[in-house]
């Protein structure tokens, strides 16, 4: 059994003081306790910063943590998926195999407890199966000139806690977009307006439509008039939903997606991500406004310099700290279906324990020198 403490701890979404909690060798917690006087207390460790539950990646790709510093920052969105092809297969499998399980240490020391990963073939799941993380790992269907999903579906049967994802909303014509989403039976998750030509293509402009039309490809859905109609669309309102990035939704997008799912779509922002890529943002101010489920993830080291959870935290913008420790914790355990056990600091949960040091904790603000790791 240990008893814990610190400044700050985050019980019930709220940054509460003198909280004393009590953990025992299986990492559940027996017990929270609020004190008068910390330093009355016999046998606790007290940490200088914020405790909080193990933090919880909603978008990631461990499998591309070989391209770590591969492809230059500012290629914009047409380049870097030009990009990854080009240099993918320039790595050996050891190189690709030592990277993954490099990036999975990092984000355990760092206070990381679940990913929603997403994975194009099988290469690094063996890493995640013996990972102290829990990952929920979703095949992505991709390719506008993919003609059945049997392999994806073939490798989800193969692995627990995994399952079928659609790519995209610009990447899959209109059948298989539908039999990826028919074929997950835990949480969707789509890359949704994260630039302007995935926008620009629906009006049958822009970069996407130029290179698309220099393949010879043809989409079969742009008869919706937005990204965002085909995703209400397409997708039942029983499902849990996580869409990625974000970047270009209006406040239409949003409403429309808030009033067509019975469970409120997760919006997972990976700032960080949108910064390397094309210096684009999040509308971070626009979903709070809108009241929307914002959670918050990393995407690859293809296109971020590390998978900091901080980092991300600190590019969302001036939000108070404990809306942004719930994104990072509660709303990504949600949206993975694993909030019985994570995401938050409860008495019967096995979250985690993490500090959170070198905040400014007089305006409970991140400064640049704030970091997590882990303390159980």
């Amino acid at each position: 059994m240990r008893k814990i403490a610190a400044h700050y701890s985050l019980i019930g979404g709220e940054l509460r003081r003198n909280i004393v909690l009590s953990v025992d060798d299986n990492r559940q917690i027996v017990g929270i306790d609020q004190v008068e006087q910390l330093d009355s207390c016999a046998s606790v460790e007290f940490f200088p910063g914020i405790l909080i539950p193990g933090m919880v990646n909603a978008h990631c790709h461990l499998e591309l943590a070989y391209l770590r510093g591969a492809i230059a920052e500012g290629s914009g969105f047409a380049g870097f998926a030009r990009a990854i092809g080009a240099v993918r297969n320039n790595f050996s499998t050891e190189e690709r195999l030592h990277a993954a399980s490099v990036a999975d240490a990092e984000m355990w020391e760092q206070g990381v407890e679940a990913v929603l990963d997403i994975a194009n073939d099988e290469l690094v799941m063996p890493i995640k199966e013996r990972s102290r993380i829990e990952y929920l790992t979703l095949f992505e269907v991709f390719g506008l000139t993919t003609q059945n999903i049997d392999n994806h579906k073939y490798m989800a049967s193969k692995w627990k806690q995994s399952s079928v994802t659609p790519h995209s909303t610009y990447s899959l014509q209109d059948d298989i977009f539908r039999s990826a989403v028919e074929a997950n039976d835990k949480t969707i998750s789509v890359h949704l307006l994260e630039s302007k030509d995935e926008v620009e293509l629906y009006h049958n402009e822009g970069s996407l439509k130029q290179w698309y039309d220099k393949m010879g490809w043809e989409c079969d859905f742009l008869h919706y008039a937005t990204p965002a109609e085909r995703i209400t669309a397409s997708i039942a309102p029983e499902k849990r939903v996580v869409l990625v990035h974000g970047c270009e939704a209006t406040a239409t997008d949003i409403e429309r997606i808030a009033k067509h799912f019975a469970t409120p779509a997760t919006w997972a922002l990976c700032p960080e991500s949108n910064r390397y890529i094309s210096g684009s943002k999040p509308p971070v101010e626009l979903l709070r406004t809108k009241g929307a489920k914002i959670a918050i993830g990393t995407d690859s080291l293809a296109s971020a310099r590390e998978l900091s959870m901080v980092e991300n935290m600190r590019l969302l913008g001036d939000v108070p700290l404990t809306e942004l420790l719930r994104w990072a914790t509660k709303n990504g355990a949600e949206a993975m279906g694993l909030d019985a056990k994570l995401g938050t600091i409860e008495v019967g949960k096995t979250p985690g324990i993490v500090l959170l040091e070198n905040c400014d904790l007089h305006n409970l603000r991140l400064t640049p020198e704030s970091r997590t790791r882990r303390i159980l």
